[in-house]
């Protein structure tokens, strides 16, 4: 690519005219707002159609405001009958017009312009010339060009590529190789100007069922599930729009790694949440031991609160006797036995049954006295009783989903209950921790979340608040799913509780699983999901970000943790050899990744650096490097856009720097079950040089290719 195109001028010229017609769309964007603020009057009707149409205003105002990302990036040249060429689009991230009502720039989810992602040599979709635009802000640096057919345009100059001959596997190349070699800014970007055949086609996929793609790291599986969200709100507005995108990430530090992506592409509405999130009603803080988290992502779990809630809906033990008027009224145990079986055969949700349950009580209790009595007369007269409160919270409490569990795991008794023909007694027990005083003061564990979620659904609703079900749990007309392979059954269960119409996009790489729960295949995966539009399996299978020579090594460590699964393709050497750096006795462990944070700064220049650890080495590598003058953060508490990123191996996955030092190894592949896992994502979280430094040996599986390091 050269910034001397011919038509470099021309290009320059015709994108500062796009940037005027998008300035004009905005300011009368805003002289439309202006007029709606200034009338607060008029009937509700009236109000109501204001309010509606200052949102719309207000949403195309913030799809207007780009900020630094460039608006135009490509046109595509199609041609006649005869082959010759025709019509020019320009291709950007939104669509542009002018005063005429006439396009200036397409968006690039447009119909018109998938043919710049899909067309190629044996398929030109109708092109005879494709052109990739290298921007900086509002200026055109380069122009690069793929042509299409035998001898219909003769370009001259530099940047032209003849796709007449066949196919190319990578769709502008010099464009998509100077936007890999720019440098991480700590945030993930879009790829909406380089996207590829293989992912455009996943990106632009019916919407019906679930779509899982499996991509290894640098595949871009993550932009590619975001950019798919964008388009499936721009084809499908309406419903989408009203019925939600839900987007989930494995830990706040992803979300604030991908959270411009949307946004970059004029798409702001979307929820974009941790599985915490999603039950608000508790604080998550703690995490279990893991074979705790092992036995409560397992799906029988499910059937465990279910029986616990079960417990809680118990007959009498004790025949009730309460004064009323000039007698008594009596519960007996039998009779209580008889209303609970029946509302258990009626009701499928414990807390909107309470109501029903107590209005039973009452007729029962009026029954006892006389066959005259009426129970409106009763309740109003006894539903004050200490003793009546008393057998209607043991017989038929309304329980919130923490109450719930808080009893239950502080109670060996009742675990033992509710696990009787669903967990062995001693792996039950595993699930006890000491009751706290409150359910307030309980210290709830990621763990907990698809469990609170999971009684929340059986248990229902506690009543109404301002005219809406409190506790109900909201649906959404698409769901995508980040990091799918960590998930338990348990947690797959909650996220497909939230599935409207069983629209997902799911995504992931099952040589990356080093959860609980390690399946062993996506259809394992994929049958803890809605199932009633089928679900499609699909495969990244070029890896864009990551250099050759990393996954050399990364490659090593999966054949020995995965075994069978296959690395993507990487499309790009690096133009830094991985460095090793054993830590020699007498030498302090921080001093040396001290000294090559300062190598990867110095080859690398203004650059994202990372150093990736075990968890409890963090502090001590955060301390050493802020005593030698580093600015850092860790990752568990900020973002990635420091001199230096101290990131724990627990919060890596997803995560992608510049520079990268990957600090202990083989204590990383020793931590837990799935280490070997956890250091291959480690190994593939750099872009551009990595270097390992180790005090201890080496793990086996990388003694295999040290010949690659320096």
């Amino acid at each position: 690519m050269s910034s001397q195109h011919p038509d470099l001028p021309a290009e320059q010229a015709y994108v500062d005219h796009a940037y005027q017609c998008l300035e004009v769309s905005r300011a009368a964007a805003w002289r439309m707002r202006d007029m709606h603020e200034a009338d607060l009057g008029g009937t509700f009707q009236a109000r109501f159609e204001r309010n509606a149409v200052d949102e719309a205003l207000v949403r195309r105002l913030v799809e207007l405001d780009l900020g630094t990302s460039a608006l135009v990036f490509g046109r595509i040249d199609t041609a006649d009958a005869d082959g010759e060429p025709h019509e020019a689009f320009h291709i950007g991230r939104l669509a542009v017009a002018d005063d005429e009502r006439e396009p200036v720039v397409i968006d690039w989810r447009a119909p018109v312009a998938e043919p710049f992602y899909r067309a190629t040599g044996r398929d030109p979709m109708g092109l005879v010339r494709r052109r990739h635009f290298s921007v900086e802000g509002r200026t055109v640096l380069g122009l690069e060009d793929e042509l299409f057919g035998e001898g219909h345009i003769g370009l001259g100059g530099d940047g032209t590529l003849t796709m007449a001959a066949g196919d190319s596997t990578i769709r502008g190349h010099s464009t998509l190789m100077a936007a890999l070699e720019r440098g991480r800014t700590g945030a993930l970007g879009d790829i909406v100007a380089t996207i590829q055949a293989e992912q455009d086609e996943i990106i632009r996929a019916p919407q019906a069922g679930v779509l899982v793609v499996q991509g290894g790291p640098g595949t871009g599986k993550t932009v590619v599930a975001l950019h798919r969200a964008a388009y499936l709100l721009y084809t499908h507005r309406f419903p989408l729009e009203d019925q939600g995108v839900l987007v989930v990430g494995p830990n706040r530090v992803f979300l604030r790694y991908i959270e411009q992506v949307l946004p970059s592409l004029g798409e702001s509405g979307i929820d974009q949440v941790v599985l915490a999130d999603l039950v608000p009603e508790v604080r998550v803080s703690g995490r279990d031991r893991r074979e705790v988290a092992e036995v409560k992502g397992r799906l029988a779990m499910s059937a465990l609160i279910d029986r616990a809630i079960r417990d809680r809906e118990r007959p009498l033990r004790a025949d009730l006797v309460v004064p009323y008027r000039s007698g008594y009224v009596r519960m007996r145990v039998e009779e209580s036995r008889r209303l609970v079986g029946a509302m258990r055969r009626r009701q499928r949700r414990h807390n909107p049954a309470r109501r029903l349950f107590e209005s039973e009580f009452w007729t029962s209790l009026a029954m006892d006295f006389g066959p005259e009595t009426d129970p409106a007369d009763v309740r109003d007269d006894l539903r004050g009783h200490p003793d009546i409160r008393a057998a209607l919270e043991w017989m038929w409490p309304v329980l919130t989903p923490a109450e719930l569990l808080h009893d239950l795991f502080g109670s060996r008794a009742l675990l033992k209950s509710a696990a009787h023909g669903v967990l062995d007694e001693s792996t039950a027990l595993t699930l006890y921790r000491e009751r706290s005083a409150t359910v307030g003061d309980v210290v709830w564990t990621l763990a907990d979340v698809a469990l609170l979620d999971d009684a929340r659904e059986v248990l229902g609703p506690t009543g109404r608040r301002g005219g809406a079900l409190v506790d109900e749990i909201r649906t959404y007309g698409h769901i995508v799913v980040d990091e799918a392979q960590d998930l338990t059954p348990m947690e797959l269960a909650m996220i497909s509780r939230r599935s409207l119409n069983g629209s997902m996009t799911i995504v992931g790489d099952l040589a990356q699983a080093t959860g609980t729960w390690v399946p062993a295949s996506w259809e394992e995966i994929v049958a803890h999901l809605p199932s009633r539009r089928g679900a499609t399996v699909v495969g990244l299978s070029v890896g864009y970000r990551i250099p050759a020579q990393i996954m050399a090594i990364a490659d090593q460590v999966m054949a020995a943790a995965a075994p069978g699964l296959r690395a993507p393709t990487s499309v790009r050497d690096g133009e830094h050899a991985p460095r090793l750096c054993a830590v020699d006795t007498g030498e302090n462990l921080g001093d040396v990744v001290v000294a090559e944070v300062e190598h990867l700064r110095s080859v690398l220049g203004r650059a994202a650096i990372g150093v990736v650890a075990p968890d409890d080495l963090c502090p001590h590598l955060g301390a050493t490097l802020a005593d030698a003058g580093h600015s850092v953060v860790v990752a568990t508490t900020a973002g990635l856009g420091s001199d230096v990123t101290i990131v724990p191996i627990s919060v890596v996955k997803g995560l992608e720097l510049d520079g990268i030092v990957v600090v202990e190894p083989a204590a990383i592949a020793a931590d837990a079950a799935q280490g070997l896992r956890s250091l291959y994502v480690a190994l593939t979280r750099a872009t551009r040089a990595l270097t390992v430094v180790h005090s201890h040996g080496l793990p086996p599986a990388m003694q295999a290719d040290t010949a690659a390091l320096s």
